[in-house]
């Protein structure tokens, strides 16, 4: 049974028991109107959430650029500093990284068996934790 037919019947049974003094007849379809308002409601709440976020973000995003626009108006030279620094850094990691490499390739051919058994339980543990978070609800009838 699914849990939205047993969520409308847990409903039908509060709403039921609510209801047992009072003389106005119920539509039939009363707990689906009510269920339908409810799930509008959410969804209203979930995309004035999104709205928000979109809205923080552009602004965000205006606000930097126009720094950065600013920065290298006024500041051109400190700017250019700035940016060949972070250049170069980048450059000497790529090339310490491209060093290590063949480093790597070694350690990994002298020691494969170790790295394959490491990679297949590091494998299962990345498919247990998916199957645990995205797994099958089982319920319990």
């Amino acid at each position: 049974m699914s849990t939205d037919k047993l969520a409308q019947d847990r409903f039908d049974e509060m709403l039921r028991q609510a209801l047992k003094g009072h003389s106005e007849p119920v539509p039939a379809d009363f707990t689906n109107m009510m269920l339908r308002q409810i799930i509008d409601a959410q969804e209203r709440r979930i995309l004035a959430r999104v709205v928000l976020q979109e809205r923080l973000t552009l602004a965000a995003c205006i606000v930097f650029g126009s720094i950065a626009i600013v920065a290298a108006t006024v500041f051109p030279d400190i700017v250019a500093a700035v940016f060949r620094g972070i250049a170069t850094s980048l450059t000497q990691q790529g090339e310490a990284l491209t060093n290590k490499v063949p480093l790597a390739i070694r350690a990994f051919c002298s020691e494969w068996q170790f790295y394959t058994v490491l990679g297949g339980v590091l494998g299962f543990a990345i498919y247990s934790f998916v199957e645990l978070l995205l797994g099958n609800d089982l319920t319990i009838a």
